[in-house]
């Protein structure tokens, strides 16, 4: 063999390792994820939508080998968050956790800075967690029954709390409203905290209420709890029945908390991501929390959880246009 047929043969051997090589190596530099993962929860440091998300951050920062961060981007009845997310590089490492009032904003809002359809992936629900009807006890009203008397004895003079306007707490009273063909105002706030303050004062006659930032002042009497908005009711709060067993049948709300990617994220990091809150969610340390926030977990595949966003944002604009609400400007 000639000295050149030689070197011929050298380097295409050569070239056929590197590009066998090539894949791997390409692979181990874009190896998902290889820096820690900002997850944006549009609502204040305390609420639920946040307390679920870190609940499960830790465990799928500890399966994932990276830190996820939890941003909390509250305000504009979580529209400043989900803008953020919009606006965020589709590669995986900007996520979001939000509530039902992902659906929402689309019929309270005249105009967002964002496409709720076509600038989100789902990747799944986290949790179905129930909402619940409390009042202060210095109104004298102990069932739900009382509370329709009291509205109806006095049409439009009662208000209630919502962490926002066109938030899932709002929707949830409205909803419960038209059902029970009853009259009073929302009082937006800009998250659940300032509503049960102002709830507990008596200053707002009652807010539907994610469990867990009042379940402690259920517990200790500082408030009464109604009813629940659930279809069902709630494992932390068993005793309480739900307004459509309270008398008030067709007023249920699904409240639920999940997590989304930008539209453009690579389907492989989307099935990754649901695949670790669906690990995280089979903990133990999670199942316990959890239980103590009356939260049931809940997930679809990526798909399926598209497709019941879609639906339910036609859903919410039937009952926003039916309670007669104006969007925000």
């Amino acid at each position: 063999m000639t000295f050149a047929r030689r070197a011929a043969l050298a380097s295409l051997t050569s070239l056929t390792v590197l590009a066998a090589l090539s894949p791997l190596a390409a692979s181990a530099q874009g190896a998902y994820p290889n820096k820690p993962i900002r997850v944006i929860v549009p609502f204040a440091a305390g609420s639920t939508t946040d307390i679920i998300a870190r609940a499960i951050a830790d465990k799928m920062g500890q399966s994932m080998g990276q830190t996820l961060v939890i941003d909390n981007r509250g305000g504009a009845s979580g529209t400043i968050g989900q803008a953020a997310v919009a606006q965020a590089a589709p590669d995986g490492y900007t996520i979001m956790v939000h509530s039902s009032s992902h659906t929402v904003s689309p019929s309270t809002f005249a105009k967002l800075p964002f496409d709720t359809l076509g600038d989100f992936a789902g990747v799944t629900p986290i949790s179905s967690t129930p909402n619940v009807l409390v009042m202060s006890p210095s109104k004298n009203i102990k069932t739900l029954q009382e509370l329709l008397a009291a509205a109806r004895a006095k049409p439009g003079s009662m208000n209630f709390a919502s962490a926002g306007q066109g938030s899932a707490t709002h929707l949830n009273a409205e909803k419960f409203k038209l059902a029970a063909k009853i009259e009073a105002t929302n009082i937006p706030f800009k998250g659940s905290g300032e509503a049960v303050t102002e709830v507990m004062s008596g200053r707002v006659d009652y807010y539907f209420s994610p469990i867990a930032p009042v379940i402690g002042q259920i517990r200790n009497g500082q408030l009464v709890a109604l009813a629940v908005g659930s279809p069902k009711r709630a494992s932390a709060l068993p005793q309480v029945p739900t307004t459509a067993e309270a008398g008030v049948p067709g007023s249920e709300f699904n409240f639920w908390i999940g997590m989304m990617a930008p539209s453009k994220t690579p389907r492989d990091i989307v099935n990754r991501l649901h695949d670790e809150v669906v690990k995280a969610l089979a903990t133990p340390e999670v199942k316990e929390r959890f239980a103590a926030l009356g939260a049931e977990a809940w997930t679809m595949k990526p798909e399926q959880f598209d497709a019941y966003l879609r639906d339910e944002i036609k859903t919410n604009a039937v009952l926003v246009k039916a309670a007669g609400l104006s969007p925000a400007q």
